[in-house]
């Protein structure tokens, strides 16, 4: 991968471990803000995977996940994903954005780091009872 460590397996989710991760933990709550994000990913694409994933992980409440879309047929149909790296960013089990690559050729990260965290921002904002 160019410029982009290799994302540990701990990281990686499949069809039948998704809805597990991005379900709400122990029901609802008004301090239950946990941000997951989730990267639908492809390998004849990996140059362009979100290359800022560790330091999503590293803020507080917010948790990323990849999904190679070769291993997870069954949502990459469900979720509509088209094009990789298309990124979905939930909480409390609900997806609130989407960014996803757009079609063409080189099927570049459809957002930077600032965009994300400011999306992260909003979707926690958005989401408090």
């Amino acid at each position: 991968m160019v410029g982009q460590e290799e994302v540990p397996a701990k990281y990686w989710i499949n069809d039948d471990s998704f809805e597990e991760v991005i379900s709400p933990q122990g029901g609802f709550s008004d301090d239950d803000d946990e941000v997951i994000v989730v990267e639908f990913w492809a390998k004849f694409n990996s140059a362009n995977a979100f290359p800022d994933w560790k330091k999503l992980d590293n803020l507080p409440g917010v948790s990323y996940f990849r999904v190679d879309i070769a291993q997870a047929p069954e949502k990459k149909k469900e979720l509509r994903i088209r094009m990789a790296p298309t990124l979905l960013i939930y909480t409390r089990g609900d997806a609130y954005i989407k960014f996803k690559a757009k079609a063409g050729l080189d099927l570049l990260c459809p957002v930077d780091y600032d965009k994300m965290v400011r999306a992260i921002e909003v979707v926690k904002e958005e989401s408090k009872f």
